[in-house]
């Protein structure tokens, strides 16, 4: 049921092009979130401030790297790839015109989450990404993940 939610939502968000404004509080928050979970994170094998970031209901789905179903797994996929070899190709870089952002709301039109979604480069890839932020307590926590196109 939970994944249904999740999908329909995704869904939504697309067919309503409710895109926020790059000026607008939320997609600034939610760019520098970006900004700290790969350029402090993932890219400086930040583990502490990548664990902050993410949900404890955590899922992420990799075309190429099959599904992390944790927050745990997840932080030791981390640990057991990208930052044991830590090269240039592992090092990511966003593609800053194509991230987008649209608010997902309650019935009652209280913000408790956004999908982000955009191209970001490793190396000669380019893959895209899809993820899924709630607003839990007042702070974002990353809750999906999608990474494709690789």
């Amino acid at each position: 049921m939970k994944h249904f939610i999740v999908s329909i939502a995704f869904l939504l968000s697309l067919t309503l092009n409710a895109q926020m404004d790059k000026n607008s509080e939320l997609f600034k928050t939610l760019a520098e979130k970006d900004s700290l979970l790969f350029t402090e994170g993932l890219n400086k094998c930040n583990i502490k401030l990548m664990e902050s970031l993410v949900h404890e209901d955590f899922e992420f789905y990799h075309d190429k790297g099959g599904i992390d179903h944790s927050k745990s797994e997840f932080i030791e996929t981390l640990k057991n790839g990208p930052c044991v070899n830590s090269t240039i190709e592992n090092r990511r870089t966003l593609k800053t015109e194509s991230l987008e952002v649209f608010p997902l709301y309650t019935e009652t039109n209280e913000l408790y989450g956004a999908v982000q979604s955009g191209t970001h480069h490793f190396g000669n890839s380019s893959p895209k990404f899809t993820h899924l932020w709630l607003l839990v307590e007042g702070q974002w926590k990353l809750s999906r993940v999608l990474s494709f196109n690789h």
